[in-house]
């Protein structure tokens, strides 16, 4: 029996695989088919309702992870762990489904009806480097929101799904913002959380309480979670997660 266990344990190829030794990680999950999921339950081209089913989200894997920071946009949620994290040994098989679950179990339940989400790992050896991956992130999320924008404009309007995205095809950024321009619509008005993604970090915070033994009124520090709607972009962008993750 002790022979058919070593036999059985050798077979599970990537159970021994571990992220690189003081890399930083991010780990992203996607969630699968959420167009078609999405399409007949929310408003398009961005719906409040389903921007908070993601936050919260992305809450439950920062939280349960013991990240440093998270980024959401559209269906997706990037979250990054610090080179000292150590969860399950910091096994690749154990990160990737545990997150995947977190995410999935997070949303189901805020949402009422069953989803899933997959999920990715992304190492970087430097600080700069997941600055790098967290400005390409939200630039990817710039140019979704155009185009969402400008695709169901068109829909709204009466054309069919392939009309629209024909006619959206090799449009250039600025005939994009004028399509909308005409239309009424400033892209550079549109609120921040859909072109910019939204953030989340660790805040410490003072709670006022009362001691009853000692009779006296204290303030006790806590940390919580601080969900930013209204994050800047570019340079600022970047100034602005390097601190986060340079403070720990």
């Amino acid at each position: 029996m002790k022979d058919l266990e070593s036999r059985m344990r050798a077979r599970e190829w990537f159970h021994s695989l571990t992220l690189l030794p003081g890399a930083w990680t991010v780990i992203r999950v996607d969630g699968r088919s959420f167009s078609r999921f999405t399409e007949s339950r929310f408003d398009k081209p961005f719906d409040p309702r389903f921007s908070a089913l993601m936050a919260g989200t992305a809450k439950a894997l920062l939280s349960d992870l013991g990240g440093r920071f998270a980024y959401t946009e559209s269906d997706e949620i990037s979250v990054v762990l610090d080179p000292s994290f150590d969860l399950f040994g910091r096994e690749v098989e154990k990160l990737v489904s545990l997150s995947a679950s977190i995410a999935t179990a997070a949303f189901t339940h805020a949402a009422g009806e069953p989803v899933a989400f997959d999920s990715r790992i992304w190492m970087g050896t430097a600080l700069d480097e997941v600055v790098d991956y967290l400005s390409w992130r939200q630039a990817d999320a710039a140019r979704c929101a155009l185009n969402g924008w400008c695709y169901w404009t068109l829909r709204n309007e009466g054309r069919s799904a392939r009309q629209a995205t024909r006619e959206l095809e090799r449009t250039s950024v600025s005939a994009k913002n004028e399509l909308l321009y005409a239309r009424g619509i400033n892209f550079n008005e549109v609120p921040a959380w859909q072109r910019r993604g939204v953030g989340l970090w660790w805040e410490n915070y003072e709670k006022s309480g009362h001691d009853p033994i000692r009779g006296v009124d204290v303030t006790a520090t806590r940390r919580r979670v601080h969900v930013q709607r209204e994050l800047p972009m570019k340079d600022a962008y970047r100034d602005l997660v390097r601190s986060l993750l340079e403070a720990g």
